[in-house]
């Protein structure tokens, strides 16, 4: 592997053995309010964040200012004609804390399109990227690209009181949450649709404006994006893309760094990614089961095989939730609808009824239960949206109403830079061995 590559690896291993003795020997001990086996493993529990926006509960699942998911989909407007919620509701909820009239969210609506313009160098950067570039590593770029347009950053740099910060955040947020539409559907037509551009409607909705864009004329599909756009915006603050989001924020880095960097973290398979990782898991499943509509039987062995190889099952699971996630059945009750007869969308009502128990019955998964990436991507492929790598893009230009209405929030009650504490491994052996002093800054 190389000397200094040699080395590095026999050190890593000699540690990650001291670590693992060390959690097995104390991992519940108490380090101030913490126990040492959160300090390694992730901080998961750990209180360390407020988030105004939405808060995760492990049996109700997201609330949205303390309304769940069903409750937005009864409460919040809905397009002419429409069942669905709008997203731009929503974000004003999030916003400001009180349902929306309808009038509010028409607002909203008429404020991102009047805001919507994107530059054309950002288009050129983009083009000049590999086609083959994954669509988020093009959506990240994009965004960078348009980091030129932040008036937060021309403001601070010209000199901006500390009490205005919130102001030039919160227009940044605008901005952002209007254009990413145009730049996510740029990468899809320029990448699968042989780089045929489709301009915006300035007569739609915001989520319907993108299923337009995409190039998806479908009342039902652009139903489909207004739900989408709803269900995945926020999930409190602790998931890596709103952590992240807040984060750089802290540094006071504009909208579009924090966002971007926010962006980069949901690219990673353990979350944002995961809705290709179900698609892709499903398309393999069926292939080499050579069927459209596998039985449940023949889903239970292929889900041992996945098992047995030491691998998961994409799409089940989650750090927080302890039942079958609200987004998930909301999705379910969209297929019922919508396509109760689509063989890939039959397929996950059988993996859902086939995968829990058997997890159930290893003894070792607290949530056996599907989280809202184990059905999204059968009914973006019913409409034809089958490139399952664009399908992360859909998730972030959705979550940018969150982690971006979160941002607004932390500027406006002067959230501090985020700086917690570290320390080593020899530092932890010290302190078992009773040597409080090393806890000291």
């Amino acid at each position: 592997m190389g000397i200094i590559k040699d080395r590095f690896k026999a050190k890593a291993d000699i540690v990650g053995n001291d670590i693992k003795n060390l959690l097995k020997e104390h991992g519940n001990k108490k380090i101030g309010e913490v126990t040492l086996s959160q300090i390694y493993q992730g901080m998961r529990g750990m209180t360390g964040l407020v988030s105004e926006t939405s808060l995760l509960d492990s049996k109700e699942g997201i609330r949205f200012r303390g309304y769940s998911i069903p409750e937005l989909q009864q409460k919040l407007p809905k397009a002419q004609d429409g069942s669905e919620p709008l997203p731009e509701g929503l974000f004003y909820l999030m916003l400001v804390g009180e349902l929306p009239t309808e009038d509010d969210v028409h607002h909203v609506t008429s404020v991102l399109q009047r805001r919507s313009h994107v530059p054309t160098h950002v288009f050129n950067t983009i083009d000049a990227m590999p086609i083959s570039s994954h669509p988020m590593t093009q959506f990240v770029t994009g965004v960078m690209a348009l980091q030129t347009e932040s008036l937060f950053a021309k403001k601070y740099a010209a000199g901006l009181n500390k009490k205005d910060y919130w102001e030039a955040v919160f227009d940044d947020a605008m901005d952002l949450i209007a254009r990413l539409p145009r730049i996510a559907a740029y990468i899809y037509r320029r990448k699968y649709k042989f780089a045929e551009h489709i301009q915006p409607n300035g007569l739609l909705d915001w989520a319907g404006n993108f299923a337009h864009m995409l190039g998806y004329e479908d009342e039902s599909f652009k139903e489909l994006m207004r739900l989408y756009m709803t269900i995945h915006a926020d999930h409190e603050g602790g998931n890596v893309s709103a952590h992240t989001t807040h984060l750089v924020g802290s540094a006071l880095s504009d909208p579009y760094l924090s966002f971007a960097a926010g962006m980069n973290g949901l690219a990673g398979p353990l979350h944002g990614l995961a809705n290709q990782e179900v698609i892709k898991w499903i398309f393999e499943l069926r292939e080499e089961l050579k069927t459209d509509l596998p039985s449940k039987e023949q889903i239970a062995e292929y889900v041992k095989k996945t098992l047995s190889e030491g691998k998961v099952v994409p799409g089940y699971g989650h750090a927080v939730l302890r039942k079958t996630d609200p987004r998930f059945t909301a999705q379910m009750e969209f297929g019922k609808k919508h396509m109760p007869d689509d063989p890939l969308v039959q397929t996950v009502w059988n993996i859902y009824e086939t995968v829990p128990p058997i997890l159930q019955s290893l003894g070792k998964i607290k949530n056996p239960w599907p989280n809202v990436d184990a059905h999204s991507g059968a009914l973006l492929v019913h409409y034809g949206l089958v490139e399952y790598e664009f399908y992360t893009v859909l998730f972030a230009v959705s979550r940018a109403l969150g982690v971006l209405a979160s941002l607004c929030w932390d500027r406006a009650l002067s959230f501090p830079l985020e700086r917690p504490k570290s320390v080593t491994t020899e530092l932890v052996k010290g302190w078992i061995e009773g040597k409080d002093e090393i806890w000291g800054e």
